[in-house]
């Protein structure tokens, strides 16, 4: 028994040993990457943002419209803008950015369909979906629109909001666009990675 558990967490660090080591000639030959490379590696998911924040601003400006909100516009548009832009990076780090530098996504078409779904999903319809209770609250607190009773609730809210999803229906399809190509983009630098020449450290 002693030898069985002695042979299995012998094996689980030299996988991890293996992994680090893989990590790390990566990092070494991102080192030797041009430097347009590096930086749309290492700057091409704000680009992503920077769409989803101005995606969180439409909505809460169409929202505003919809509930005939005048008030608070800088409160009501700073989540709006910063939330989006957060969630995008850091999403987009943990799903693609790190697991390319770690050599754990080598599946060109995986890396399109996340980019796509962190760019629709994260970068659109979750800044539209914020929007709604944000402004919900607003319009309750300064009495723009009438709110409707308990059991008419959720046929109210829908109502509202299917003029804006509606509006937004192309910058969905934007951002589906948009992400897959910028996840496709970091692919073929991960690509040039591997095909670099090897170099001592690499040994």
């Amino acid at each position: 028994m002693a030898g069985e558990e002695f042979l299995k967490s012998t094996s689980g660090r030299n996988v991890h040993v293996a992994k680090r080591s893989q990590a790390e000639i990566l990092r070494e030959r991102f080192e030797r990457l041009p430097e347009a490379d590096k930086s749309l590696f290492q700057n091409g998911s704000y680009f992503l943002a920077l769409n989803g924040s101005l995606c969180g601003l439409i909505s809460n400006s169409l929202f505003r419209r919809v509930l005939h909100i005048t008030q608070a516009r800088f409160i009501s548009s700073l989540p709006m803008a910063v939330l989006p832009f957060i969630s995008v990076v850091v999403i987009y780090d943990a799903c693609i950015r790190r697991p390319l530098m770690e050599g754990d996504l080598n599946c060109a078409t995986c890396v399109s369909v996340r980019g796509g779904l962190i760019g629709g999903v994260i970068g659109c319809l979750y800044p539209a979906l914020l929007a709604l209770p944000l402004n919900a609250a607003l319009a309750s607190r300064y009495f723009t629109s009438p709110m409707p009773e308990n059991e008419n609730l959720l046929r109210y809210w829908t109502t509202v909001s299917k003029p804006v999803f509606k509006k937004m229906k192309f910058a969905i399809i934007l951002q589906v666009a948009f992400g897959m190509y910028m996840s496709s983009k970091h692919h073929d630098i991960y690509i040039k990675m591997l095909q670099l020449p090897e170099s001592r450290r690499d040994s």
